[in-house]
């Protein structure tokens, strides 16, 4: 696991401008609190870390900055879930892999008898995220990294 880490901190900072990217002592936080919350896309071929997706559960029902440097707001008896990050390495995108990664993770959440699926993503991201079965909540509260955000919400149980 302590080499997943690493290649998650990593592929974190490729995948996210540093005004939004997760820091390495909140990544290793966050996989250490909650690492059932991360569900992982290998790479066969080489055995690397192609893309992640990972979250923290709540009773919580709106996105604030908190979530994403605050572990202790875990709950792991709570029935939503705010997703921190959807990560896909460059040479991996194009190819269905962030599609594939949140099918899984919702089906593994729906099977966990959770409710309610949150993310923020930026304009341009809001279409993907629909097409993923993600509702537009308008902009968010959060301001993380400095910008504006849209709350997406996806109901799975």
């Amino acid at each position: 696991m302590e080499m997943g880490k690493g290649q998650a901190i990593e592929i974190e900072q490729i995948c996210f401008p540093p005004n939004e990217a997760c820091s390495a002592k909140m990544m290793r936080e966050r996989i250490e609190t909650a690492p059932e919350l991360f569900l992982v896309a290998v790479d066969r071929s080489t055995g690397k870390i192609a893309g992640f997706l990972n979250g923290l559960s709540t009773s919580e029902y709106s996105f604030r900055d908190e979530f994403f440097t605050d572990a202790s707001l875990y709950d792991p008896n709570g029935k939503n879930i705010m997703l921190l990050g959807l990560d896909v390495l460059p040479e991996y995108r194009r190819q269905g892999l962030a599609r594939e990664i949140m099918f899984q993770y919702l089906r593994r959440e729906r099977e966990k008898e959770r409710s309610i699926v949150f993310l923020t993503c930026s304009q341009s991201k809001v279409k993907m995220y629909k097409k993923l079965g993600f509702t537009d909540r308008g902009i968010a509260d959060s301001t993380w990294g400095g910008e504006q955000w849209h709350e997406m919400t996806c109901v799975i149980g």
